[in-house]
């Protein structure tokens, strides 16, 4: 998806990990409702349904595969 109004790589970095921690912060249990309500609070920011639609369609599509670093080691592991 092409945006004009695209963030330098540098505040990407930024954002991203600033997320992370905000995520983080939520916790396991709150996760899913935090993400939800950052993407609603982000397309009121947008204001045009069919860019967010897009953007909900590209995430989805571009959605690695968590690796294996990703992931937690459970005891006997």
């Amino acid at each position: 998806m092409s945006n004009p109004a695209s963030l330098h790589p540098d505040a990407r970095d930024r954002l991203y990990a600033e997320c992370a921690r905000a995520i983080t912060e939520a916790g396991a249990e709150r996760e899913s409702l935090f993400l939800a309500r950052l993407a609603l609070l982000l397309f009121e920011q947008v204001g045009d349904e069919a860019r967010c639609r897009a953007a909900l369609a590209d995430a989805l599509r571009a959605l690695p595969v968590p690796s294996l670093s990703a992931t937690q080691l459970q005891p006997g592991d």
